[in-house]
């Protein structure tokens, strides 16, 4: 499993304008292969938005970056100091700390391996 943290700043875009636009273009994120699910962060006070994706291997991240839905995100001109990170899951401990919701996920993974 593999997970990508993506920040970024509003420019010239309210926090209500972003969230509609959320709720609009977030459906198109279901179909992406190899997401296993994407969270929308927000950290309204200090104008820091974004999403932690989780991926079912670092490919299906590449192959996104690829796509022409992440280039929509990267080329935003709404979004300023846009910043992405990505993460290997250490599948060990993290079944041993995560319960349930972890347990559910790395099975998932393995299935789809």
């Amino acid at each position: 499993m593999h997970v990508q943290i993506v920040n970024f700043n509003l420019k010239n875009m309210t926090e209500a304008e972003y969230r509609a636009m959320a709720n609009e273009v977030a459906p198109a994120f279901a179909s992406v292969p190899g997401l296993l699910g994407k969270l929308w962060i927000a950290d309204v006070g200090k104008n820091t938005y974004g999403g932690v994706y989780l991926w079912q291997d670092a490919a299906a991240m590449h192959a996104y970056l690829a796509s022409d839905l992440a280039k929509g995100v990267a080329g935003n001109p709404n979004f300023a100091n846009l910043t992405s990170r990505d993460f290997e899951v250490l599948g060990g401990p993290t079944i041993s700390s995560g319960g349930f919701v972890v347990a559910s996920l790395m099975e998932t993974v393995r299935l789809a391996s």
